[in-house]
């Protein structure tokens, strides 16, 4: 079924702002996938098809859906991919980087030397195999998100405040870690404010069919409000209530992620309901 991280991210960020999407297919890309994605205000023109068999993940969650065991993963045509963005990509402000090779993180960045809000995603597989080069590109980044067990092998301390303050001197100033069903922490390096960090708990599922995406989808809500709001790191004043907000419509965009498999939910979401959910997490954290 249709999935990867460019799906989940673009069909987020599609309900706060208009999404384009940068990769790669094979030829047996369904063509009412390909619809689907242009219905949601995504556009495809960076959409690269070759011949080939698309990328293809599968795996196999625990009881509780917090740890997963992957089964296959066969790169196909993702194995040569070569971003390229069309020209009228490269002069938009922001930039989400999906969790690829960092080299490759890197040159896309190049490709939008004008960005104005700039970050991405990795994983313990680069943080691990490719350090330096990771290090190298996140030193450009304004935003980072990673899960908990991510932060502390990329900076090297449990404490998750400890992780932050380290990884905040490696370039993000802006960073996400995400912590599953307990929520997620928005830590911020700001040079009047200092060190501050903002918590957001879990949105409480009574059941969780698929938590595939979920990730991704928050990094899609997080960036796409910004952009709505027209968030913008280059005058130097950030509003951090706006930070927060975004953090708190990636976790409502997560949480629809994982009520249905794969990215079925988002056939039927409307911004009425992320709204009304906004809401819902706005109630249970007021005292």
């Amino acid at each position: 079924m249709l999935g990867g991280a460019c799906t989940y991210i673009a069909l987020s960020a599609s309900f706060f702002t208009k999404s384009r999407i940068v990769g790669v297919v094979g030829d047996d890309f369904d063509p009412q996938d390909e619809a689907f994605l242009a219905s949601r205000n995504v556009d495809l023109e960076g959409l690269e098809k070759v011949p080939g068999k698309c990328f293809f993940w599968s795996g196999v969650y625990s009881k509780d859906m917090n740890d997963r065991e992957t089964l296959v993963t066969d790169l196909n045509v993702f194995a040569d991919f070569q971003p390229k963005l069309p020209e009228s990509y490269k002069t938009q402000p922001y930039l989400m980087l999906g969790n690829i090779q960092p080299a490759l993180q890197r040159d896309v960045r190049k490709q939008m030397p004008g960005a104005r809000f700039v970050g991405g995603d990795t994983m313990n597989f680069w943080i691990t195999g490719q350090r330096d080069e990771l290090l190298a590109t996140i030193k450009e980044w304004d935003f980072l998100l990673i899960n908990d067990s991510e932060a502390r092998l990329l900076s090297g301390e449990y404490n998750l405040r400890r992780a932050a303050a380290k990884i905040h001197e490696m370039g993000p100033q802006t960073l996400v870690i995400k912590r599953g069903e307990y929520g997620a922490i928005l830590f911020r390096r700001d040079p009047e404010l200092g060190d501050t960090h903002f918590i957001v708990p879990g949105y409480l599922l009574q059941e969780v069919f698929d938590p595939t995406g979920a990730g991704d989808c928050f990094a899609g809500g997080f960036v796409g409000y910004l952009a709505e709001k027209g968030f913008d790191l280059e005058t130097g004043h950030i509003n951090a209530k706006e930070l927060r907000r975004a953090v708190i419509y990636g976790s409502v965009m997560g949480s629809f992620c994982c009520e249905k498999f794969g990215t079925e939910r988002f056939r039927t979401l409307t911004r009425a309901d992320i709204d009304a959910r906004f809401e819902e997490f706005r109630k249970f954290t007021e005292f």
